[in-house]
This record gives structure tokens, sequence and C-alpha cells, in this order.
């Protein structure tokens, strides 16, 4: 499939997106600097977040709406932390231009039916469901009927909700579906990753994988890489004292690159199935195990354990003729240190 220029498929490269979110303290120029830091680390995607708080919830103080998961958000009305995290609407077509100005591509993750109406009129060129929404299936049937690839986050979901989901995406005839596997805690465990699904994910609902990480460091992403990984996610800011419910488990500019420049790296180390032997391994090859003769033998000497031995390097015959060659007879005067060659013997 391709998002916008970047294709992504099992052979490609990764493609890296900086997650925007509440990561802009209500200021665009701000937002603007992210973007731009965001590309000049490596990312090959800006992601925003396309809601408001009454698309999200209601405006309601009773228990239900009170946070008490056991979150750094604990204590919040749900309402009043979406109107601290939601990216104004106003802002995302020129977000999206700017950082388009920049050779990154922009998309969101819709929240509602409208969203996906705005997001439609600004031609993004792919949808991300969040964890929280994988189990809206009209939603997320609406997003797929828009024909754009559909990346789905599964931190909430069991495979039921999964299966569900890309069900969703296929009865509207939309194959582009690529899966993350996200661990739903803000900031989450290294132990709580179990990165093992990432190939799992793949190869159980046919699609591609990834993954969309909340942990506070890069090996995380880095090992998802070694294991499959097409996209990784990971939420980006300036600096953390910008502040903001999200914040705490975003990556600043040095460690987003170092974990871009590492997947790079990774990347190259993985490289593709290989058993050709390159001019390279031909010339390392004069360094293996080979018969060489061992002691001065006279013409029409035999060749024995003792005067013929499996030695480097390897410029004389193949060790799988050691045992042939026992016993048969030298046709000339062999001096020690000489390879052992079929043309020697009669």
């Amino acid at each position: 499939m391709k998002i916008d220029n970047f294709k992504i498929d099992n052979n490609s490269s990764c493609f890296i997106i900086a997650e925007l979110s509440a990561n802009h303290g209500h200021n665009i120029e701000i937002a603007k600097k992210t973007i731009k830091s965001a590309k000049e680390c490596g990312a090959d995607a800006i992601k925003l977040q396309t809601y408001t708080a009454d698309t999200m919830t209601i405006d309601c103080d009773n228990e239900y709406f009170q946070i008490k998961q056991g979150t750094i958000w604990d204590g919040k009305k749900l309402y009043d932390l979406y109107k601290e995290a939601y990216t104004p609407w106003e802002w995302q077509n020129e977000l999206k231009e700017y950082a388009q100005g920049l050779g990154l591509i922009c998309f969101s993750s819709p929240f509602d039916k409208s969203a996906v109406d705005f997001l439609e009129t600004l031609n993004m060129p792919a949808y991300k469901i969040a964890s929280f929404e994988i189990t809206d299936i009209p939603l997320i049937e609406y997003i797929a009927s828009k024909g754009k690839p559909v990346i789905i986050s599964t931190g909430i979901a069991s495979i039921k909700d999964i299966e569900e989901a890309v069900t969703a995406c296929r009865k509207k005839g939309n194959n582009d579906i690529i899966l993350l596997k996200c661990t739903s805690q803000y900031p989450s465990k290294i132990e709580d990753a179990n990165l093992a699904t990432i190939p799992d994910l793949k190869n159980r609902f046919n699609v591609l994988s990834g993954l969309s990480d909340h942990t506070i460091n890069i090996e995380v992403p880095i090992t998802a890489v070694c294991l499959g990984a097409k996209v990784i996610e990971k939420h980006f800011i300036l600096d953390r004292s910008i502040g903001g419910p999200d914040a705490s488990f975003s990556l600043e500019p040095h460690q987003f690159k170092e974990m871009v420049d590492s997947i790079r790296k990774v990347e190259k180390a993985i490289g593709f199935i290989d058993y050709e032997l390159t001019d390279n391994k031909k010339k390392s090859r004069e360094l293996s195990r080979s018969l060489f003769i061992v002691e001065d033998i006279k013409c029409g000497e035999k060749l024995t354990k003792d005067n013929v031995k499996s030695i480097r390097p390897g410029f004389g015959l193949h060790p799988r003729y050691y045992n042939e060659i026992l016993g048969k007879k030298v046709n000339r005067y062999v001096k020690k240190g000489t390879p052992l060659t079929f043309q020697l013997i009669d």
C-alpha cells in the first residue's frame, strides 16, 4: 500500500510516525516548530488528532466521567482532559500544508464521523484508529469506506475486537490495513510490550503490522523493527517543559533522532535472505579448511592420517574428500605444505 508517496510492504523500510497529539501547548507556532523538528529527526510522517471535547464525550460531572483508571490523568474529568488536549481544527489544514512543504506526510486520527468528513476536505492520505475507538465498528466502517489506508491500534482489544475491526474494513472493500501492537498505559512498561504479538498480528490477520509505543525509551521500537514492524508510532514533543497531558511519555528531539537512526541501522543489518557466494565471501573462503600435504611424500607412497590433514587455508581439496583419498597413492614427489588435488593422486 501507499500512504501519500511512501510505499509500505514487507520489503520496505519502516514508516516512522511522530505523533503530535497534545504536545503544542495550544500554540500553532509550537506545533509548526514540532513538525519541523520531527522532519529534522528523520520522521516520515506527523500525525494529528481530530476531535473536540464535545465530539469525544459530554460535559458531565458524575462518577462515570471521572478518570480513575490508575493513569497519569486520574482526578480529571474526561471533558476537561479532551478540552485541554485537542488540536484546533482550524489549524489542521495549515499544519498539513506546512508539513507537506517540508516533505513530511501528514494525516490524522478522527474520533467521530464529523471529524472524518472534515479530514476528507483536507484530502488526508490515511486514517488512524486510536486504541479506544477499535470497538466503534460504525466509525471504522465509515473511515474504511473512504478508500484510504487504515492504521489501527490494538491497545485495549481482544482477538474478537481486532477481528471485527478488520472485517469492518474489508466489508467496505478496504484491504489496506495496518495493525499496531499497542500497550494502553501512559507511560507503558517495557515488560508489558509483548512485541512477539507483532508478527502474530501479521500472520493471523494477513495484514502489515507495527507498533504504537508509549514507553519512555527507544529500545522497544527498535526491537519491534527486528520482529518485522513496518510502522512505528511515537509521541513527539519539542521539550517536555511545554507540559500537557502527553508530555511525560513523549520523546524529545534528541531521543527521537536516536530512535530513527538506530532503526535505520537495524534495517540495514536485517537486510534480506541471502545465501549467495559474493566475491567477498569467495575471498574469505580462502581462509577456510582444506586438505593439505603436511609431510614430504615420495612418489608411490600412500596418503595417510599422518601426511594429509584438513587445515587452513582453503586452497586444497574440500574436506569432504578426506576419507575417500586415504590409502590412495601419489603420482609424484609432493612437498610438505602442498594443497592436495586430484591431479596428485593415481
